[in-house]
């Protein structure tokens, strides 16, 4: 549709008031003069060579790059999730509590563990040192004292072991608590208050929200032209038409054995990313580009199998017929392989009851009228 700008000056047939009822309706129609457009410099647009952007597809998910699966270390009951899907958290904020009740116990007991180990190394230390002075005195056997030495050794062994005991259970202790490991959101709570946590268990998933990335895959027979460093333009579900543009960041190694596609990471490339994951993307990488003749969809008429554009010709409309390509991504302007010639000038937004050979008028541009009204020049026909 034209803009408001443009409009239609019909020069119809001058129909005589007196014999208007006379005139047979086919013959007025026939005596009608063709309608002519007034159109502006803003409802004209130049065709123009422009660099076209060309190279494999893309399709994949935004995913976190900094993600952790918060899983139970040790078997007990929960106490409470204090956090819910979509909270923000800092690192080290607590997430869920475990029943530390067993495992307290345990503690306990390797506390007193390490109390009697420790008493008795004393004592096998203190014996040892008695039966070294009566040896010196000569008042005691050689073999005394080396018993005394290997009480004393396996009182330190046990005492050792003892301890590592003790700091096992401190540790089991501290894993009934579960902590942020960096500042996110909770993405996924897998569990609520008095469910059972085995060992391996998932209690929530937690992301980095600024640290999301284009996880694509690519067909492996595109795979030749994709170099790290080529950005990449694509759109994101849920994000309408907005465009986001990356860059290519790592490409795997070897396909997949299934799908025989490649995954290609792609990072955000000006800081504007979406900030939920999981949605699906697709795009193209910019692998070449080229220079070609391009046309915005709006300058286009499609009607069927054909495509065509309104060129303005001197003084008339004509209808020139396309060969439509590829569709620059970044653009969103498509190829124009012929039918059109750089230079050439059509209507940017046409009607659809334009016809071909159609008479056209270009109007005067807005400040020329004003500067002609300010001199006081009647213009006329």
């Amino acid at each position: 549709m034209l803009r408001k700008t443009l409009f239609v000056l019909a020069i119809a047939s001058a129909l005589s008031a007196c014999g208007k009822s006379d005139k047979d309706p086919a013959k007025a129609k026939a005596d009608a003069k063709p309608v002519q457009l007034l159109v502006s410099s803003e409802d004209v647009l130049t065709v123009q060579s422009n660099s076209l952007a060309s190279g494999p597809v893309i399709t994949g998910a935004i995913q976190p790059e900094r993600k952790a699966d918060l899983r139970a270390e040790v078997s007990a009951v929960v106490l409470q999730v204090l956090k819910e899907n979509g909270d923000p958290v800092k690192r080290g904020d607590v997430l869920v509590k475990l029943d530390e009740t067993s495992i307290r116990d345990s503690l306990l007991s390797a506390e007193e563990a390490l109390r009697a180990a420790t008493q008795a190394h004393e004592q096998s230390q203190r014996a040892l040192e008695r039966l070294k002075t009566l040896r010196a005195s000569g008042m005691t056997s050689a073999q005394a004292l080396d018993d005394a030495e290997v009480r004393r050794n396996s009182a330190l062994s046990e005492m050792s072991a003892a301890r590592s005991r003790l700091a096992a259970a401190r540790q089991q202790v501290g894993r009934t608590v579960v902590r942020a490991p960096f500042d996110g959101i909770v993405s996924e709570r897998k569990v609520s208050n008095g469910d059972t946590a085995a060992i391996g268990k998932e209690l929530l998933k937690v992301i980095d929200p600024t640290s999301m990335r284009f996880e694509g895959k690519v067909s492996a027979d595109k795979i030749a032209a994709v170099k790290v460093g080529q950005p990449v333009m694509f759109r994101v579900n849920g994000y309408g038409e907005q465009q986001f543009s990356g860059v290519v960041k790592r490409i795997d190694p070897s396909a997949n054995d299934v799908t025989r596609q490649v995954e290609v990471l792609v990072a955000f490339a000006n800081g504007v990313q979406p900030r939920v994951s999981g949605l699906y993307a697709e795009g193209r990488i910019d692998a070449e580009t080229a220079d070609a003749l391009t046309l915005p969809e709006s300058a286009m008429v499609r009607a069927g199998d054909k495509t065509y554009a309104w060129k303005v010709k001197g003084n008339t409309l004509a209808r020139a017929d396309l060969g439509v390509g590829t569709r620059d991504p970044r653009t969103g302007n498509f190829e124009i392989r012929n039918g059109l010639a750089s230079g050439d000038a059509v209507l940017r937004h046409p009607s659809s009851n334009l016809k071909d050979g159609q008479k056209v008028e270009l109007a005067a541009p807005a400040a020329a009228k004003v500067a002609s009204a300010g001199s006081g020049v009647v213009q006329g026909k």
